[in-house]
């Protein structure tokens, strides 16, 4: 399950038409792609990375984090010295198409961040679960276009872009991490599929969640997949 994850995420991460992930990903304000991924298996063992730079593989990095470290996070700088310390090369990951892009909105005269939707973003996220019953979950990203230098999302944080839990399910999220961090979006589903619901019922009470929990619903879009066991 969790090699599933890792090696599924990774071919969107190379996808340079993919411009919400990895490379080709649109960069932040300053024109520079900063990613963010995490990971987590069925013994609640969980990895991850934020505002890490010139690395193709976040998910990758965020393996090896889960599995030789003490640590849950690492970001920025750490994060991307680590990855180098264990092989990962240094890659620029801003496309030609991406910095194209990036210079128009700069030339704008007001700078407004794009909508989180369907239509130009699209956190990858996935939840596998194997023949002998092991479940796994991961995401990446490179988050929100033009977003303000050190921004991170919930794709990284546990609980809240993905969480696995081996007695009940998993649940991964996309869309506003803003909106997903404020109710721990993927942990609420998770606990909803404890307390009974199925993976579709669960999802629908935590989207009610997020609308409840934002004032301003115009442009707001959230998503949830959920797998129970």
């Amino acid at each position: 399950a969790l090699n599933a994850i890792e090696k599924g995420l990774n071919i969107t991460e190379s996808d340079a038409s993919n411009s919400s992930v990895g490379l080709g990903g649109i960069p932040d304000e300053n024109g520079l792609v900063t990613l963010d991924a995490c990971i987590m298996d069925h013994e609640y063992n969980c990895g991850s990375v934020s505002f890490l730079q010139n690395i193709e593989h976040p998910i990758s990095v965020a393996r090896k984090v889960m599995e030789n470290t003490p640590h849950v996070m690492l970001s920025g700088k750490g994060a991307y010295d680590f990855a180098i310390k264990n092989g990962f090369q240094h890659t620029n990951l801003l496309s030609t198409e991406s910095y194209q892009k990036w210079l128009e909105w700069k030339a704008e005269s007001e700078k407004k961040l794009p909508k989180i939707n369907h239509e130009n973003h699209d956190t990858i996220a996935m939840i596998t679960i194997d023949e002998s019953g092991h479940i796994a979950a991961g995401c990446t990203t490179s988050g929100w276009a033009y977003k303000l230098h050190g921004r991170v999302g919930d794709s990284p944080i546990i609980g809240a872009g993905i969480y696995v839990d081996p007695d009940v399910g998993a649940a991964c999220a996309t869309g506003m991490g803003e909106a997903v961090i404020r109710i721990c979006g993927t942990h609420a589903v998770v606990e909803q599929m404890r307390n009974g619901l199925s993976p579709d019922e669960a999802c629908q009470v935590v989207i009610e969640r997020v609308k409840k929990s934002n004032k301003d619903l115009k442009d707001l879009q959230v998503g949830f997949i959920a797998m129970n066991i």
